[in-house]
């Protein structure tokens, strides 16, 4: 396979095809009884086969986690604070360092976060 058709093939990129009858956008239709992909016009029923077999769509809608976001190194940092009042909901060591930072959620509020200094858990949260 030369690089051009590689190119082609494998870039993902389909782009934007238009009717050559109307000048309409056309959209992907499988044609179930040859088996191929088709383009098709809403308007003008004008169809041509595709010359990509690949189409898809790719929606990534989550939010970060903030907790994921801490490094679990600031157990070792001699200038955060210890706290044994709260207690790790996971391990229940009592033994935990905490800080506070602004919130991703809120740019005007913060937070209070809490890592775990037992070595074997380092577990994250807040309360």
């Amino acid at each position: 396979m030369e690089a051009t058709s590689a190119n082609t093939v494998n870039s993902g990129f389909v782009g934007i095809k238009f009717c050559q009858e109307c000048n309409n956008m056309l959209y992907p239709k499988e044609d179930k009884e040859n088996r191929i992909l088709l383009y098709a016009c809403r308007r003008c029923q004008h169809q041509q086969a595709a010359d990509n077999p690949c189409i898809y769509v790719n929606k990534i809608t989550h939010e970060i986690d903030e907790l994921t976001q801490i490094v679990t190194d600031v157990v070792s940092d001699p200038t955060l604070p210890r706290t044994t009042d709260h207690p790790c909901p996971k391990c229940h060591s009592s033994d935990a360092v905490f800080f506070q930072a602004q919130s991703a959620r809120s740019e005007d509020r913060m937070t209070l976060y809490y890592v775990c200094r037992n070595q074997h858990c380092l577990h994250r949260w807040t309360e």
